[in-house]
């Protein structure tokens, strides 16, 4: 594994659930960042004010992910759709997840869609899409 304390990531755990399910059978490893090729690409195309638009490696995106229960604890995710391009070894998921943030305790409902392209068994690119305006909310920022 990737990482050395998994429970580092437990605010993270329902997120990992929904993409283990969509990716089920195409991916191996015990852990969401065991599904990684060691040089992956993480893009996030829209994303909040301040978030990395990109991320490379595998330990680079643990690094990033080790903090998000400071912020913000899925609860739960559900949604999951699954668009799978077998020639290009591409899969589109697509989901929500529900949660809180922790410094405010207000509601947080997103819906993301993730492009992951898959070669040998490791996710070596990742796009990330999601709603901004559903994390500032749950933030109490002001729109």
């Amino acid at each position: 594994m990737t990482v050395k304390d998994p429970d580092d990531f437990k605010a993270l755990e329902p997120f990992f659930r929904i993409v283990g399910e969509g990716l089920d059978g195409l991916v191996d490893g015990d852990h969401f960042f065991d599904w990684f090729a060691e040089d992956a690409v993480t893009e996030y195309v829209v994303t909040v004010p301040d978030y990395p638009r990109r991320v490379e490696g595998r330990a680079a995106l643990a690094e990033l992910y080790r903090g998000y229960g400071d912020t913000m604890v899925a609860e739960s995710a559900d949604g999951l759709a699954v668009h799978h391009d077998r020639e290009t070894s591409v899969v589109v998921l697509e989901y929500v997840v529900h949660g809180r943030a922790v410094g405010t305790g207000r509601a947080y409902d997103n819906h993301f869609v993730s492009v992951i392209t898959i070669r040998d068994r490791r996710i070596t690119h990742w796009r990330d899409y999601l709603d901004p305006l559903a994390v500032l909310d749950a933030l109490g920022a002001r729109l």
